[in-house]
């Protein structure tokens, strides 16, 4: 095989990679749908779906470092390609750890499905709809090596830290009010939580873009 031959499977190879993430990323952008969903309709049985879709996603993340380990270790990548296969590396992680926090929700769901309700949820739809944006907006652009993106996904996360300051004073008011309101008070803070989380993984995807593109890493919180 020639040196172009040899060059053209190894960037096809780097773009495979890169659309594994994207459909490990699908995955964990439903698990938060479902998740969120089965919260607000208070539906146990989509809730437990959603639980059993988090082995998927770790099946993405082992498939997926085993692939860019195999480039590194067979490849000689330039140092471009290399800051690629190190940003796979690390967006991966911050995807699992996504899914994961997507589970905590689905389980908060299931939770909560089991008590009377204790206020119409209006906030924690709104900041999973930015949460689910931001993520499809960082991995879109970790596919196109759109650095420039990356900075309006940062200023969504601050819109999602304000929501969750205010999901948090709203439970501790409605605690305040009456104890008996602290445990589901309490799941509520920690849905809010774990999106303001998943924010925070986004953001990291996004500094990774950054290091990828310019060699510089570039804190975005």
């Amino acid at each position: 095989m020639g040196t172009a031959q040899i060059r053209k499977s190894f960037d096809e190879q780097i773009e495979e990679v890169k659309q594994e993430i994207l459909k490990m990323g699908s995955v964990v952008e439903e698990m938060l749908s479902g998740a969120i969903k089965a919260l607000g309709a208070r539906d146990r049985e989509l809730a437990a779906r959603i639980i059993a879709m988090d082995d998927v996603v770790d099946d993405y993340n082992l498939t997926i470092e085993e692939r860019c380990l195999h480039l590194l270790a067979l490849q000689q990548p330039m140092a471009r390609d290399l800051r690629t296969i190190a940003a796979g590396l690390y967006i991966i992680k911050d995807v699992e750890r996504m899914g994961d926090y997507a589970l905590d929700i689905a389980k908060a769901a299931d939770k909560l499905a089991q008590a009377e309700p204790l206020t119409t949820l209006v906030k924690i739809p709104q900041m999973a709809r930015i949460v689910q944006q931001m993520l499809r907006d960082s991995l879109r652009a970790f596919v196109d090596r759109n650095a420039d993106a990356v900075f309006a996904i940062a200023e969504e996360d601050d819109q999602v830290d304000v929501l969750y300051r205010q999901v948090r004073a709203e439970m501790v008011g409605l605690i305040g009010q009456d104890a008996a309101h602290a445990e589901r008070a309490v799941e509520i803070v920690l849905v809010a939580r774990y999106l303001e989380r998943i924010a925070d993984h986004i953001t990291n995807v996004g500094e990774r873009i950054v290091y990828m593109e310019t060699g510089a890493l570039k804190e975005l919180h």
